[in-house]
């Protein structure tokens, strides 16, 4: 066990999975939060086989799947309902993907890490961290550790004071995500339990059962898409695309999640010599696969074992570290940002194209290589 000390920025899913991944090892650890609570944006969220272990890795597995839905299939489905393809999940031998409510999951990391001796600050906005570990704080003083790691997010300040070049795009689509109550007649019985990706035209809506009577909408769209603009969706423009939802839609009149752009991320290097970055700060992707929590998780607790070797300086791990995560959560990252060309293609070709990609190994296997990444092995707690 270690006795090493570490600053982490950033309340989210990467800062909390980090901050408990290191205390369980031994470390002291602050988690500074800029906002007056931890708190969640946004609604439900897929976590798949590489992050629930990362879950039961940081001793939150148990509290984050309570009430989720363990779904049998994702399925793509052209506007008429056609089903393109199909991906069995949850079953034997099979991928798992759990999705649950993002504010039980940030609840459960939130345990987690107070449980393993967590010390989270909020209301505690950091202004620059700096290469020898010191970070400066706006109604603070600056203090400094043997670690850092920045994960506040795509638009990270702290990464862009780091003065690591990066690239970073920001798509054309974005969504608009709420919570609806589950509908019996939207879907047949057997249908309701999968989880739904329907395309038509510049537009997908994305039908995820979160809990037992409720179910997550995406509303994907180009970001001047008129019916996704405002603090309401244009559900009868929406009912035109997808008349077979029309019952479903109908519910779809509560408060939006503000509409969120996707982005793209990615750094020349993850550190610079005691501060490391991860989650979106680091390597954002678009939610395409469903993988931006869970290779931010994978992240955190592969940092944590990678600093937390018996010999050298904590921060001399760091490229290792990144040299044994980068690859597989670059591809990751580019099979995501990929997969907005669908958007562009016209129904009469997507439609076929996504039938016949769905009968073929390859196309399976590129959205779910992710899924077979895995932290370090787990640590007594």
């Amino acid at each position: 066990m270690h006795s090493e000390h570490a600053e982490v920025i950033g309340g989210g899913i990467g800062g909390l999975t980090t901050a408990a991944a290191l205390a369980r090892r031994g470390w002291t650890v602050r988690l500074h939060e800029r906002q007056p609570e931890i708190r969640t944006v946004g609604a439900g969220i897929y976590v798949w086989d590489n992050g629930l272990h990362a879950l039961s890795e940081v001793g939150a597995f148990t509290d984050a799947t309570a009430g989720a839905h363990v779904g049998p299939a994702i399925e793509a489905r052209s506007h008429t309902d056609r089903t393109l393809y199909r991906i069995a999940i949850n079953g034997p031998g099979q991928p798992r993907c759990y999705t649950l409510l993002r504010d039980r999951l940030i609840a459960a990391l939130v345990r987690a890490a107070e449980r393993a001796g967590v010390e989270l600050c909020t209301g505690s906005t950091a202004l620059a961290a700096h290469p020898d570990g010191t970070v400066e704080f706006a109604d603070a003083p600056g203090v400094t550790a043997d670690l850092v790691v920045v994960a506040d997010g795509v638009h990270s300040f702290l990464r862009d004071r780091l003065g690591i070049g990066y690239r970073r795009f920001r798509l054309r689509q974005g969504a608009a995500r709420l919570m609806v109550p589950a509908s019996d007649t939207a879907l047949s019985h057997a249908d309701r339990a999968n989880h739904h990706e329907y395309f038509h035209g510049r537009r997908r809506l994305l039908y995820t059962p979160c809990t037992a009577d409720q179910v997550y909408l995406a509303f994907v769209a180009d970001r001047d898409d008129a019916g996704t603009v405002g603090a309401r969706i244009d559900t009868a423009s929406w009912m035109r695309d997808f008349p077979t939802l029309e019952p479903l839609l109908a519910a779809a009149d509560g408060p939006l999640i503000p509409w969120d752009n996707f982005e793209f991320v990615r750094l020349d290097s993850w550190s610079r010599g005691r501060v490391a970055l991860l989650g979106d700060a680091a390597h954002a992707q678009p939610p395409y696969l469903g993988q931006g929590g869970g290779t931010a998780m994978v992240n955190a607790v592969a940092l944590a074992a990678a600093v937390s070797r018996p010999s050298g300086a904590p921060a001399d791990a760091l490229p290792d570290w990144e040299r044994a995560q980068r690859p597989d959560i670059e591809r990751t990252q580019r099979t995501s940002y990929r997969m907005r060309l669908l958007d562009a293609i016209p129904d009469a070709v997507r439609t076929p194209l996504l039938g016949l990609a769905g009968r073929t190994a390859g196309f399976t296997e590129s959205q779910l290589a992710a899924t077979r990444m895995r932290p370090a092995s787990s640590v007594s707690a």
